[in-house]
């Protein structure tokens, strides 16, 4: 998959312009400039050649300099990755438990009202773009109801030692209090945000699992056995439920890291996402190269602890086992 991605991201560079020293350099360039990259990235050479300086450049981690600033760019996404990870990670912890049970519920109450209550709120937020669901959080939460911060990570005012780069998780591991409410106080609007928007499906999966698996010969079976109702739901119908659920979740993982690029720009989160999204802005090409490269990695690392996680939930699935 990170193959096929570097290859689509190579052609396009040429696809875009038949110079892509120009698109490295920047649209605002000296021709001096853009020599100097094209001798710098190999992009006078044959086209095979440039593919594999290319590669050489990915697997050695050498996203090249960022035009506009200077810097090194996998020294600036290193900066940033932290701040976006610490948002995914809260987001996906509410989805996971949001998700998942409001999709149990929903399936255990098939047909009632409450049934067609979760239905219309899940589908309701999954269909809300991101940019308007969260300028909305923005406008009610930080103007009407001023509840939480407008934006920002909380790092502001506090002085602390980075020790995985994680703003709240540091501020634990240092004991640093005020730094820890801070920063929780500043996660939450934005983390929640971006949970509802891409949560959709989680519940919906789970609850088509569950109406599939709650009428099961096997369920019937463990009930006809006289086993107690809450150990049948636990271990029989949630067990086996949380399968496909388990895959749509890793697959959301990838979703969050696309829905960062708006979440993080509205409410100033100092992230890949926000990191990307002025890159587009200002066509800084080699700078969205490394972003692209990053969210694919993501994808990939997801799908992987889903794969890790399959047997635990049933004993038959075995790692490397094929279809």
């Amino acid at each position: 998959m990170l193959l096929g991605v570097a290859l689509i991201v190579f052609f396009i560079s040429h696809l875009l312009n038949p110079n892509p020293a120009l698109l490295w350099a920047g649209p605002r360039a000296r021709p001096e400039t853009i020599k100097a990259v094209a001798a710098a990235y190999h992009l006078n050479d044959p086209i095979l050649n440039q593919l594999y300086y290319y590669f050489q450049s990915l697997l050695t981690g050498n996203f090249g300099t960022d035009p506009q600033t200077g810097r090194s760019i996998l020294s600036e996404i290193l900066f940033y990755a932290p701040n976006t990870l610490e948002l995914v990670l809260a987001s996906m912890l509410i989805i996971i438990v949001l998700g998942v049970g409001l999709g149990y519920i929903s399936g255990m109450r098939f047909g009632s009202k409450v049934d067609s209550a979760i239905r219309l709120f899940y589908l309701s937020t999954w269909s809300t773009p991101y940019y308007l669901g969260a300028m909305l959080a923005l406008l009610v939460f930080s103007s009407y109801v001023p509840l939480f911060p407008s934006g920002g990570n909380g790092t502001v005012g506090f002085t602390y030692t980075p020790i995985t780069g994680i703003f709240v998780l540091d501020s634990l591991l240092q004991a640093n209090w005020p730094a820890l409410q801070s920063g929780l106080y500043h996660l939450v609007l934005p983390a929640t945000t971006l949970a509802l928007l891409s949560f959709g499906i989680v519940p919906r999966i789970m609850r088509s699992s569950i109406l599939d698996t709650r009428w099961s010969m096997h369920v019937k079976a463990a009930r006809a056995r006289g086993l107690k109702e809450g150990e049948v739901r636990r271990k029989h119908i949630l067990r086996n439920a949380l399968i496909d659920t388990t895959t749509v979740i890793a697959t959301t993982f990838g979703w969050l890291f696309s829905g960062t690029i708006i979440v993080e720009q509205i409410f100033a989160w100092p992230g890949i996402g926000q990191f990307s999204y002025i890159a587009i802005v200002s066509v800084n090409y080699p700078v969205l190269v490394a972003c692209v490269f990053v969210f694919t990695l993501g994808v990939i690392v997801a799908n992987f602890i889903a794969d890790v996680i399959y047997p635990f939930l049933d004993p038959r699935i075995t790692l490397g086992e094929g279809g």
